[in-house]
């Protein structure tokens, strides 16, 4: 039994908009149903944006980082992300730090780092899915996606897939407050038998999870620090 990572699902006011925004600044595709964005090669996942009446009130659990090989291509992104409706964001950062922060037309929180960030190398243009959380969910996420850690240091872990592409990290404690719900959640779908591969995750360390999803073809259940996530069991595949 295992799960591979279907989609990545953003609670969205404008569905629309936002996979225009993401799929423009990657170079992707939007998909047919026009709230999807698709991977880029086989290594990828579809990002889907679900319709949500909510606001943002606080910085998301997940952010991408963005790698890039040179400053004029660091700059570049930057500019294509401004021209496309994105904007700067302060979050504290220092003067002296290289990388830039900004924020997607719905306030999502995303970096793009200078070039010569060892840790991203050879991950594509999303390099890594950057996350609040603790050392448990790590090892969670590893065993849950039979992904190897990359990454196990004072209590920061990270994990990849065998194959490469983008990695997912965890900062350790101090971990944030978690939002009532996420705005960001995990789409999976499993190998074989759905409700089997929901035991598994189980006895890993999830819960069963009622947190108000609004596609209803999945399974909800949350990881160790009570992250939503899905088990997809619906024929509809965002695309």
């Amino acid at each position: 039994m295992s799960v591979t990572i279907q989609a990545l699902s953003f609670d969205a006011k404008n569905p629309a908009g936002l996979a225009r925004f993401w799929a423009g600044l990657l170079d992707r595709e939007v998909g047919a149903d026009g709230t999807s964005v698709l991977p880029d090669n086989e290594l990828g996942f579809v990002l889907r944006f679900l319709p949500t009446e909510l606001d943002k009130e606080r910085p998301n659990q997940t952010h991408f980082d963005l790698p890039s090989q040179t400053l004029e291509a660091q700059q570049a992104m930057v500019d294509r992300a401004l021209q496309l409706g994105g904007r700067h964001l302060d979050i504290g950062q220092l003067p002296e730090e290289e990388h830039v922060v900004l924020a997607d037309p719905e306030g999502n929180e995303f970096c793009v780092i200078e070039p010569g960030n060892n840790f991203l190398a050879g991950t594509g243009v999303i390099g890594a899915l950057s996350s609040d959380g603790t050392q448990a969910v790590g090892y969670f996420w590893s065993k849950a996606l039979e992904w190897p850690l990359v990454w196990d240091q004072d209590e920061e872990t990270a994990i990849q897939s065998p194959q490469g592409g983008p990695k997912i990290s965890w900062g350790g404690p101090p971990v944030n407050p978690k939002a009532p719900k996420n705005r960001l959640h995990f789409d999976l779908v499993a190998s074989g038998d759905a409700e089997a591969e929901v035991e598994r995750l189980i006895t890993l360390g999830a819960t069963r999870h009622d947190g108000g999803q609004t596609h209803t073809d999945g399974i909800e259940l949350a990881d160790p620090d009570g992250n939503e996530f899905c088990i997809l069991t619906g024929t509809r595949e965002p695309a």
